[in-house]
C-alpha cells in the first residue's frame, strides 16, 4: 500500500474564485467560411494537392495554347536580355545556389547596419576570406560581374593569406595589402548595395518615387507603393509607420488628383498603397487579439478612409500564417464600416503556398457580397516559406501550413486563380508573378475577364514589356514599388533575392540560355502529377524530424496556439483537468504521518490548488531499503524493455499534456506557452533516454582481444540514485533526471522541490502506470533537512542528480564525500551569470526580441536566462531605447491567459529577493525600463521585469533568479 491511498481528499473549493484558463480569450465560433479556413490549416498535403490538381487542370487544347504563349514570351525576353543591365547580370552570376552568393548577401546585409569601420572590416575578413571567387571568372559577359569577381578574388585571397601564423616576409607583405583591401571591399559593397537599392527601391521618399513612376517606360504601369520597414517593435515605431502611411496616401492621392483622378473614378486603374499590419502595432500576434482589435482597427480604418477620399487603393499585405485569421478579423471589421460604402479600393493579399488560401478566397468573396462591394485580391506565392517550415518543426505541429514543394505552390496558384475568377462579381483579381507560364495560364483562365498582373519594382521588366503593350498581351500590370532609404532596404531585398535569386527561380532562369524553354514552361499540373510523392520526400513531417536526422525517435508534439480549433479544445481540456490536486510519498510499505500542507497558486495566493504530505524519517528509511532491494532486478531487465516503458510514458504524457499544463500553470505559475514547452521537453527526455538505453545498455561491446580470448564491455546501473529537481522546471528536469537514471538500470528516489510537489507526484504516478515497478521508482516530497540531507548522506546511495543552487550542490558534495562508502557520483547543474554579447553587426530589432525572450520568459526563472547584455558602444543607445519601448508592451499577469507574457515568480521568498535586489540597483545602476503589473497581479507573487545599465559586472554579486 502506498501512502497516497490514505490521503483525505483536498477541499473542493479554497480561497478566491478560480478564473478559467484560456477560455475568456477565445472568440465566438465563426461562420462556415471562416471555419473552413481554420479547418484547413494543416490539411494533408497529398490529399489537398490532388484536389487542387483537378481544379487547376486546363483542357488539352487550352493548355497547348498556354504553352505556346509562354514559349513565345520566353523567346522574346531572351532577345531583350542580351542587353540586360549590370544588376541582372550580377544576380544571375552570384545566385543563392553558390557559397559566394550567400556570403555576399550576408556581408551586405550586415554592412549596411554596422556604424563603425573596424567591425565592418573584421566582418569582411571573417566572411569573405575563404570564398572561391576563381570559379566565377568568365562566368558572365557583363563587365561589372567580371570586374567584381576580379576584385573579390584578389582581395579574398589576400584576406585568406592574411593569417598571423604565416610569419614570413612575403606573407607580411601580403597581409599589409590585405589590410588595405578590406576598407576597399567595405566601401565597394556599400556602394553596390546603394546601386541595388536604386534597382529595387522606387525612391527614397514617396515624392521621389511618384516622380520616377511617371518617367519613360514606368509611365505604362500602375503602381502600389510600399513604405519600407519591418514590423514595429515599439509603440513609437508603430506611430511613426502610421504617420508615414498617412503622408504617403496624401502624396499619392494628391498626385492622382493632379493628373485628373477623381474619388469616384475607376479605383482599379488608380495608384494605391500597400500597408503592413505588423508595422502598425508592436504586438501584432494572435495571443494579443483583444488588444490588437481595440488598438489597431481605428488606424487601419483611418488609412482606408483617407485612401477612399482620394479614390486610390489600399491593400493589406500578407504576413506569416499564424497571423492570417487575425488579419481577417481586422479586415472584416474595417471594410464593414459604413464610412467605406461605395469604395472598391480595399485590397487583400493572399499566398498560394498556404494550404488555407482557397478557403480564404471563398471567405473574402462572401465578405464582399455581405458588404455589397468588390474587394481587390492580390494572389502571390509567398515570401516566408523557409520560416514557416522551420516554425512548424520547432513548434512540433502535426503538419505544415504551407506546401513543401515549389511545384505544389504553383499548382495551388493556378487553382486559386480559377477560384478568383469564379468570384468575379465580388473580387477584382490581381496576379503577382514573374513567371511566363503563369501569365499565359491566367490569360487562358480569365476568358476575357477583367484582371491585372503585378510585379516587383526592379524585376521582370523584360517579361512585362511583352505583356502590357496593346500589341502584345494587352494586360495591365501594377508595380509593387518600395519606398525608403537604403538602410530600410535590406530585409525587403533579402526576401526578394531569396524568392528570385535562387537557381530554381523563374526570374533567374528565364534568361539562362542553358535552360531549355520546354523545361522552363512546363505545366506544374503535369509536373506534380508525375511525382511519386506529392509532399517533398526530404522534408519530413515535424513529428519525424529527428528520425530523418538519424536520431531514431519521435519529435514531441506541440499545440498550435494560433489555431482557434486547437485553442478551444485545449481550453476545454485544461479546465476539465483543474481539480483539488494532492501529493504524498509513493513508498511501498510506508505509512507517513506528516500533516497535510496547502499548495497555493503563485498567481493568486488566496487560491488553494491542492495539498501535499511531507515524508518523515521512517518513510525515507523505507524508501532506501526498497530501492536497494529492487535495483538488481531492474538492472537485469533488458534495456529494450526499460526503453519501451519510458517510451510508453512519453506517449502517455503527450496525450495528457493539458492536465500537466494545468498543473504547471496553477502550481508553478508558468504561462501557457511555457507549460507546453515544459511538457514537450519532458517527453523529449523520456524518448531520448529510452534511445540511449537501447544503444548503450542493449548489448555488450566486443573489445580487441588476443587469439583465443574474448573481452566484452557492458554497462550496468550503479545502484540507488537520488534525483533532486528544481521548481523552475518541475516536470522537464524532474523527468529528465529520473528517466536517465532508470534507463541506465538504477533504482530511483525522486525528491521534488518543495514548491512543486504536485507536479512531481503526478509525474511519478505516470511512470508507475507506464510500467516502472513500484520499488524501482519512489517519490519522497519534503524539506531539504529531513529528506534531502538524509538521502545524500546515506552510504547506500550510489549517485545523486541535482539541479539547483551552487551552495546546495557544494553541501551535497561535502555530504557524499564524508560518507564511509564507495565514492558516489554527483551530477550537479547549478547557476551563474549568463552573458549575452552583441557587436554592432547585430540587428537591433532582433537583438532586443531575443534579449527580452531570454531574460523574461518564465519570469526569468531559468538557469539559461540572459542576465547581462553586453552591447557595443556604437549601438548601445539605440538598443536601450528600443529595449525600453519593447518592455512597455509586456503584459505581466495571469499565466492562465494566452495574452500574458510574464507570470509570477515562484513564491514570496523569491519575490523578496528580487525586491531587495531592485532597491540596491536603484542606488547603484541606471534603470532603463520597468514593465508594469496588470490588475491580475494584485494577489500574486509578481515582479515587473526590469532592465538596468551597469557600470561593471562586479555590481552583480550573485545570480538573481528572476526577470532582471
Amino acid at each position: 500500500m502506498t501512502a497516497s491511498s490514505v490521503l483525505p481528499p483536498a477541499p473542493a473549493s479554497s480561497g478566491a474564485a478560480r478564473p478559467p484558463l484560456l477560455s475568456p480569450e477565445l472568440p465566438a465560433v465563426p461562420n462556415a467560411f471562416r471555419q473552413a479556413i481554420t479547418d484547413a490549416w494543416l490539411k494533408d498535403e497529398a490529399t489537398h494537392v490532388r484536389e487542387l490538381l483537378e481544379q487547376a487542370r486546363l483542357p488539352a487544347a487550352e493548355q497547348a495554347k498556354v504553352q505556346a504563349t509562354a514559349a513565345d514570351l520566353v523567346k522574346r525576353v531572351r532577345v531583350r536580355a542580351q542587353d540586360q543591365g549590370a544588376i541582372e547580370a550580377f544576380m544571375r552570376q552570384y545566385d543563392l545556389g553558390s557559397e559566394e552568393g550567400v556570403l555576399l548577401m550576408c556581408v551586405a546585409e550586415a554592412l549596411l547596419r554596422i556604424p563603425d569601420q573596424e567591425t565592418a572590416d573584421k566582418l569582411i575578413r571573417d566572411k569573405l576570406g575563404d570564398a572561391d571567387w576563381k570559379k566565377h571568372m568568365g562566368g558572365s559577359d557583363s563587365v561589372l560581374v567580371n570586374a567584381s569577381t576580379w576584385g573579390l578574388m584578389l582581395t579574398g585571397r589576400l584576406v585568406q593569406i592574411n593569417d598571423a601564423t604565416r610569419a614570413d616576409v612575403p606573407g607580411a607583405f601580403k597581409r599589409l595589402i590585405g589590410r588595405v583591401g578590406e576598407p576597399v571591399i567595405r566601401l565597394a559593397v556599400r556602394q553596390a548595395m546603394k546601386i541595388m537599392g536604386h534597382q529595387f527601391v522606387m525612391g527614397r521618399t514617396i515624392d521621389e518615387a511618384l516622380s520616377r513612376s511617371h518617367k519613360g517606360d514606368n509611365a505604362s504601369y500602375r503602381y502600389s507603393f510600399d513604405m519600407l520597414g519591418e514590423g514595429a517593435l515599439t509603440m513609437k515605431d508603430a506611430k511613426r509607420y502610421l504617420e508615414d502611411y498617412r503622408r504617403a496616401i496624401h502624396s499619392i492621392g494628391g498626385d492622382h488628383k493632379a493628373r485628373g483622378g477623381r474619388p469616384d473614378g475607376d479605383v482599379n486603374s488608380a495608384p494605391g498603397i500597400s500597408i503592413k499590419l505588423s508595422a502598425l502595432y508592436p504586438r501584432y500576434e494572435h495571443a494579443k487579439r483583444a488588444r490588437v482589435m481595440a488598438d489597431l482597427v481605428p488606424g487601419v480604418l483611418e488609412l482606408a478612409q483617407l485612401a477612399k477620399s482620394y479614390g486610390i487603393g489600399c491593400t493589406v499585405d500578407a504576413e506569416e500564417t499564424d497571423r492570417l485569421e487575425l488579419s481577417l478579423d481586422i479586415i472584416e471589421t474595417v471594410v464593414s464600416d459604413a464610412s467605406l460604402a461605395g469604395w472598391e479600393g480595399f485590397g487583400v493579399v493572399v499566398q498560394s503556398y498556404q494550404k488555407r488560401t482557397p478557403y480564404t478566397i471563398d471567405y473574402l468573396a462572401d465578405l464582399a457580397r455581405r458588404i455589397g462591394r468588390r474587394l481587390q485580391v492580390r494572389l502571390v506565392k509567398g515570401a516566408y516559406w523557409d520560416a514557416e517550415i522551420k516554425r512548424a518543426q520547432i513548434d512540433g505541429l502535426p503538419a505544415y501550413p504551407v506546401f513543401t514543394r515549389k511545384q505544389n505552390t504553383d499548382v495551388s496558384y493556378l487553382a486559386c486563380a480559377k477560384r478568383l475568377f469564379t468570384h468575379s462579381d465580388a473580387i477584382y483579381p490581381m496576379f503577382a508573378t514573374h513567371n511566363a507560364h503563369t501569365i499565359a495560364a491566367v490569360q487562358a483562365i480569365a476568358r476575357g475577364g477583367q484582371y491585372e498582373h503585378q510585379k516587383l519594382h526592379g524585376m521582370g521588366d523584360d517579361l512585362y514589356a511583352e505583356v502590357v503593350p496593346a500589341d502584345r498581351l494587352n494586360v495591365p500590370c501594377r508595380v509593387y514599388a518600395p519606398v525608403g532609404s537604403h538602410e530600410d532596404l535590406l530585409p525587403y531585398l533579402v526576401r526578394r533575392l531569396l524568392e528570385n535569386g535562387a537557381n530554381s527561380s523563374f526570374v533567374n532562369r528565364i534568361t539562362d540560355e542553358n535552360v531549355a524553354i520546354d523545361d522552363l514552361i512546363r505545366d506544374p499540373v503535369e509536373v506534380v502529377s508525375s511525382f511519386a510523392s506529392i509532399p517533398h520526400p526530404k522534408i519530413p513531417l515535424p513529428v519525424d524530424l529527428l528520425r530523418s536526422q538519424n536520431h531514431d525517435r519521435k519529435n514531441s508534439m506541440g499545440v498550435n496556439l494560433a489555431n482557434d480549433n486547437d485553442l478551444r479544445a485545449l481550453a476545454e481540456q485544461l479546465n476539465a483537468a483543474v481539480k483539488p490536486w494532492h501529493a504524498a510519498p509513493l513508498v511501498p510499505g510506508a505509512n507517513p504521518t506528516g500533516a497535510l500542507l496547502n499548495v497555493t497558486n503563485p498567481a493568486d495566493t488566496r487560491q488553494v490548488v491542492g495539498q501535499w504530505q511531507p515524508a518523515d524519517s521512517a518513510t525515507v528509511e523505507k524508501a532506501l531499503a526498497n530501492a536497494v532491494a529492487a535495483q538488481p532486478s531492474w538492472n537485469r531487465t533488458p534495456a529494450a524493455s526499460r526503453a519501451a516503458i519510458l517510451e510508453h510514458a512519453a506517449d502517455q504524457l503527450e496525450a495528457r499534456m493539458p492536465e500537466f499544463m494545468a498543473l504547471c500553470v496553477k502550481e508553478a505559475g508558468k504561462s501557457l506557452p511555457d507549460g507546453i514547452a515544459e511538457v514537450r521537453e519532458a517527453v523529449d527526455f523520456l524518448r531520448y533516454y529510452a534511445k540511449q538505453a537501447r544503444e548503450q545498455f542493449g548489448h555488450a561491446e566486443k573489445l580487441p582481444s588476443p587469439t583465443g580470448e574474448s573481452n566484452e564491455l557492458q554497462l550496468h546501473g550503479r545502484g540507488v540514485f537520488v534525483c533532486i529537481s528544481p521548481w523552475n522546471f518541475p516536470l522537464a528536469i524532474f523527468l529528465g533526471q529520473v528517466s536517465a537514471a532508470l534507463a541506465a538500470g538504477n533504482s530511483v528516489i525522486a525528491k521534488p522541490a518543495e514548491q512543486t510537489n504536485l507536479i512531481g507526484y503526478y509525474a511519478v504516478k505516470l511512470l508507475l502506470d507506464a510500467g516502472v515497478p513500484e520499488g524501482v521508482l519512489q517519490f519522497l516530497p519534503g524539506d531539504g533537512a529531513t529528506v534531502g540531507a538524509a538521502l545524500t548522506a546515506d552510504p547506500r546511495v550510489a549517485g545523486v542528480a541535482f539541479t539547483g543552487s551552487t551552495d546546495t550542490a557544494r553541501a551535497i558534495n561535502r555530504a557524499m564525500a564524508a560518507r564511509d562508502a564507495a565514492i558516489g557520483v554527483l551530477i550537479a547543474e547549478t547557476g551563474g551569470q549568463n552573458a549575452f554579447i552583441a557587436d554592432s553587426s547585430a540587428l537591433p530589432e532582433q537583438l532586443v526580441k531575443d534579449a527580452i525572450g531570454s531574460a523574461f520568459t518564465s519570469a526569468g526563472q531559468r538557469c539559461s536566462a540572459a542576465r547581462v547584455l553586453f552591447v557595443q558602444d556604437d549601438i548601445a543607445d539605440k538598443v536601450m531605447t528600443m529595449l525600453s519601448g519593447a518592455m512597455a508592451e509586456l503584459k505581466v499577469g495571469d499565466p492562465g491567459l494566452l495574452s500574458t507574457d510574464v507570470g509570477p515568480v515562484i513564491d514570496a521568498d523569491a519575490l523578496q529577493i528580487l525586491k531587495d535586489h531592485a532597491v540596491r540597483m536603484e542606488k547603484e545602476a541606471r534603470l532603463i525600463a520597468a514593465a508594469t503589473l496588470s490588475d491580475e497581479a494584485a494577489h500574486g507573487t509578481f515582479f515587473a521585469p526590469r532592465a538596468y545599465e551597469l557600470k561593471t559586472l562586479d555590481q552583480l554579486h550573485k545570480e538573481i533568479f528572476g526577470p532582471v
